[in-house]
């Protein structure tokens, strides 16, 4: 028998390091934040076409957001696109479309691949999923894909890889011993640079049958609620059931539902995979990315339509949706972010904190910012 896969692209949060671009109304997963010309949602969805066709794609994002996800994937099928009423985190979204994809494909694979991140070796990636899609369907365990360390990472989690498996359709497999929480930069350094710990990038493949069985042992309540709404999913009562049951369900990631349970109970495999992942999280991120234009200063990254930037012996990036000039002088890694309506400056080194400058804004009542 051979076993389909669906893949489930998750499009949510507000990713408030990329703030003032990304915002609540707007996400970051709906902008060309790295100036490639598609934004990280579509080139996403370019990724998955690579595993699966249209009728075996899902898009979970917020209601909210469901016009913009429709202009910019014209493929996505109206069947396919799950919105929800309001951010409830990953165990939801994803146990929500297990359950849509359970109903009729009952021994289906699904694997889960954000829509906020950035790949730059497709090609690996697709060998890496494939070599995942065989060992979910051989072992009905749940397989995650641990990304090669470049670097002393204090934003990411880590997994630490145990003994090598002997399956023949993914030979570089590996039980997954532990999912250790972001570090310190010294625990860091210990990671990257032992061999034995992978970056957790959050992808998940398993049986939808796997992932709903563990939660519901995992997390009863939770189960509860997203069958009701998938038994009414498609009939006359879905937005009844959906507006009554959506609001009271479990705010959890399925990390800590899913993925931490079964590793503790030795049910969780690691394909190790190095294809230039990242997840894009805040603007040292950005500049790391940016890929060189012909024509650009080497000191500074310009993304935006027509950004007009000058810079004298300085190094940094600029983004700007106005079309003001913005010009640096002597100034070293800095960000510049420019919007109609609002104006972040800031360096590399203190990206990770530009959340803190939302907070701050939030305290002020200024809610049409955020």
């Amino acid at each position: 028998m051979t076993t389909s896969f669906h893949a489930v692209i998750p499009a949510g949060g507000s990713g408030t390091r990329l703030w003032p671009v990304s915002r609540v109304a707007r996400p970051k997963f709906l902008h060309d934040i790295l100036g490639t010309g598609r934004t990280l949602l579509q080139a996403t969805w370019e990724r998955t076409e690579g595993l699966a066709d249209p009728a075996h794609t899902w898009v979970v994002t917020g209601e909210a957001h469901v016009d913009a996800v429709r202009e910019q994937l014209p493929d996505v099928r109206a069947d396919r696109l799950v919105a929800e009423p309001a951010p409830k985190d990953s165990a939801a979204a994803i146990g929500l479309a297990a359950m849509l994809v359970h109903r009729t494909d009952p021994d289906a694979v699904i694997g889960s691949f954000s829509a906020d991140h950035s790949i730059t070796n497709t090609a690996e990636f697709l060998s890496v999923v494939r070599h995942a899609i065989a060992a979910a369907a051989q072992t009905g365990d749940i397989v995650t894909i641990g990304v090669t360390p470049t670097y002393p990472a204090t934003a990411y989690g880590y997994i630490k890889t145990g003994e090598l498996l002997s399956l023949a359709d993914a030979p570089t497999a590996r039980r997954a011993a532990e999912f250790v929480e972001k570090p310190n930069a010294s625990t860091a350094r210990l990671y990257a640079y032992s061999g034995g710990y992978r970056w957790n990038a959050g992808m998940f493949i398993m049986r939808a049958s796997v992932l709903l069985d563990i939660l519901s042992d995992q997390a009863p309540d939770l189960h509860a609620g997203l069958t009701r709404i998938a038994d009414a999913w498609g009939t006359a009562r879905q937005r009844e059931v959906v507006d009554e049951v959506w609001p009271g369900l479990e705010k959890k990631a399925i990390d800590y539902v899913v993925a931490e349970p079964a590793a503790a109970a030795g049910r969780v495999i690691v394909i190790p995979g190095d294809f230039g992942w990242d997840d894009v999280g805040d603007f040292d991120s950005v500049a790391k990315l940016r890929q060189p234009v012909p024509g650009e200063s080497a000191g500074v990254s310009a993304i935006g339509e027509d950004v007009q930037v000058v810079d004298v012996e300085s190094r940094g990036v600029v983004i700007s949706e106005t079309g003001r000039l913005v010009a640096l002088v002597g100034v070293d890694d800095l960000v510049v972010v420019d919007t109609e309506d609002a104006l972040l400056v800031t360096s590399r080194a203190h990206a990770q904190e530009v959340k803190a400058a939302v907070r701050d804004v939030e305290r002020t009542g200024r809610d049409d910012l955020l």
